[in-house]
Parts: C-alpha cells; structure tokens; sequence
C-alpha cells in the first residue's frame, strides 16, 4: 500500500450489468469514511455507476470480462480508478462529446462521461485499442463544519 494514501479498496467483478448496484453501494461504503453529505455519496454513487456500466457495456460488448475498482482515500478526497480490459475507445476526444454513443439501439443518453465529468471534481480517461479503458475520478469531500456554515449562511440569507 503506498503512504501517501490513509486508505486503499480493490474490487473486481464479472461484467454483469447487475453488478453495477454492487458496486455503487461498495463504493459508496467505503467513501463514507469521509463522512460525506448524502449529496456527496450521490454524487460519487452516480460517477461511479456511469462507470462500471460503460465498462459492461461498450468496453465488453456482448463478452464477459473483468471490471476492476481501486479506491484510495488521501485526507478529505476519493480517487477512484475503474478499468476494463475490453475492446477500448477509439477515440476518447470523440467519446467524451454529450449524446455521442456507439450503441444507439440501447436506452441510453451517451451522457456518461459528461455526468461522471459534472458529478466529480477531476475525471480523465485513458484507453489502449484492444486493451482496454481506466477512468480516474476524484471529489473532495467538504469538512463537516464548513458544509454546516454554508447551509446556515443559506437558511439566513435575505
């Protein structure tokens, strides 16, 4: 375990779409170290399902395969990294456009990596055609006391 890090989770399953409910929630647990708002917890709940599903989805396909979530926690802030070693993304600049998807026929937005974008502080995308694809997200997690000032500051607003 490296250090830096007070904490550090790996997880592997199998891609199986009703995985994804697993991993969320095991995710979600294991943040809750930092004593996130239920806000926060949503938000990493979110990034982390478009995730896990655009590893099950575009990185496998039809196959099955393996996807895999490192967690560390470094003071007030998650890093995760979720990797498949799928097909990969021909062209991430491309990929990462709202409403591009490669597979229409399926009751999806293409809006996953916009979300996960939207949901968490940083999220960057490294892929290998054939390889596979890593997504490295990270949210820092608000101090109680600061969350609470905010929320008093807006409850006396005029």
């Amino acid at each position: 375990m490296n250090d830096v890090y007070e904490n550090e989770m790996k997880l592997e399953f199998i891609s199986k779409s009703k995985n994804e409910a697993f991993a969320r929630v095991t995710v979600a647990a294991f943040a809750s170290q930092l004593d996130p708002t239920i806000e926060e917890l949503a938000d990493i709940k979110t990034a982390v399902s478009e995730a896990v599903t655009n590893c099950i989805i575009h990185g496998y396909e039809n196959k099955q395969g393996i996807v895999k979530i490192v967690g560390h926690l470094k003071e007030n802030e998650i890093i995760l990294e979720i990797s498949d070693k799928g097909k990969g993304i021909e062209n991430i600049d491309i990929a990462k456009e709202p409403l591009y998807t490669t597979r229409p026929n399926l009751e999806r937005s293409g809006m996953g990596f916009t979300i996960m974008e939207s949901f968490m502080d940083t999220m960057e995308v490294e892929s290998i055609e054939g390889l596979g694809t890593k997504i490295t997200m990270s949210k820092k997690i608000k101090p109680k006391l600061e969350s609470e000032e905010e929320d008093f500051q807006m409850l006396t607003k005029d």
